[in-house]
């Protein structure tokens, strides 16, 4: 059985895994997760909705029983581990790559059509 204290050191450890790699602020665990929507797959976001109910619960004395503590567990070893394997350069290299790329493509449509307009004019 886990008790709180250690749920609580296992998510301040998440936090900040989740702040590190992926640049999340929240004021708690449950608004991090929320915030790292489509940034985490699909299968890791249902182990976030699994950490999120158990927080709330383990707020209130009664529902704290109702806790599965070995899924909790599971599901902490599964985001900690992915979010242990996330390089944060190579996430930023690739939103700026993906971002010239678009700017690069724009540049030739627009290349593309100035030629096409100047030939319908007669003036290429």
């Amino acid at each position: 059985m886990i008790d709180t204290k250690e749920f609580h050191a296992r998510a301040a450890k998440l936090e900040a895994l989740l702040q590190s790699k992926l640049g999340l602020k929240g004021k708690s665990l449950s608004a991090r997760l929320r915030r790292a929507g489509r940034l985490l797959p699909r299968r890791l976001r249902a182990e976030a909705a699994i950490l999120t109910e158990a927080e709330h619960k383990l707020t209130h004395p009664g529902l704290a029983r109702q806790v599965d503590f070995p899924r909790v567990t599971k599901a902490f070893a599964a985001l900690e581990a992915h979010l242990s394997e996330v390089d944060p350069k190579d996430r930023r290299k690739g939103k700026i790559l993906g971002w010239a790329g678009g700017l690069v493509f724009n540049l030739l449509v627009l290349i593309a059509l100035l030629v096409l307009i100047l030939r319908w004019q007669g003036l290429v």
